[in-house]
């Protein structure tokens, strides 16, 4: 079956025919964070069939958003696929209005960085490292100029580094919870405040996810 289009003169309908087949935004949103293998990237994205995704690499090589490389890690994200990591923040963050607490606890590891990165607004006048460590991984973020950038790896100049799980990084940083239910805290305590002044959810979530960490205390 080949690549469905919708052939409209207009932009959104153009960049749609190019990302808008299932699982190919969540391919991209992987490789934003730094260079796969292809089974490394098939676990990261979680669920998509093996012939389905070697079709979606396929068609986002051939539109040059991704590429394919001899050396390890094969295959990671151009130039111009790059240019769709602000907008999947953006309608990462819209997609927070329908989230719910419940979801957020059941989070795996690899999708912390990017969940913090729709959570945070930071002023441009700020700049901070961040180190994450949850599960046996290991992310950095860098938020400066008002953007934050996210990397698969130790951050070994982080003013602040998180480690726990998700749900236990995300309370901490947006319930602003301390002790039992919130994350090790290593660094700067100024920093953590400086984080958590980013944090920026519906209040809907921001209620519920408080529901979750009353419970989970008690």
């Amino acid at each position: 079956m080949g690549r469905r289009e919708y052939a409209q003169p207009c932009s959104l309908a153009c960049a749609l025919d190019q990302v808008g087949e299932r699982w190919s935004l969540l391919v991209v949103r992987e490789l934003l964070l730094g260079p796969l293998r292809f089974s490394d990237l098939a676990r990261a994205v979680g669920g998509a069939p093996t012939d389905v995704l070697t079709r979606r690499l396929r068609d986002l090589e051939a539109s040059g958003i991704v590429r394919r490389r001899d050396l390890e890690p094969p295959i990671s994200v151009t130039g111009l696929g790059r240019g769709l990591e602000r907008p999947l923040i953006e309608l990462g963050r819209w997609g927070l209005n329908f989230q719910d607490a419940a979801s957020i606890a059941a989070m795996p590891p690899r999708s912390l960085p990017n969940a913090l990165r729709m959570v945070l607004r930071p002023d441009p006048r700020d700049s901070l490292m961040v180190g994450l460590s949850t599960g046996e991984e290991d992310y950095r973020l860098r938020i400066a100029d008002g953007w934050v950038e996210a990397r698969r790896g130790k951050a070994e100049d982080a003013d602040l580094t998180l480690t726990g799980t998700p749900w236990e990084v995300l309370a901490t940083v947006v319930g602003s919870v301390d002790g039992e239910v919130g994350a090790e805290v290593d660094g700067d305590p100024g920093a953590l405040e400086r984080l958590r002044a980013m944090a920026s959810v519906p209040e809907g979530l921001r209620d519920s996810a408080l529901e979750e960490v009353a419970a989970v205390a008690t």
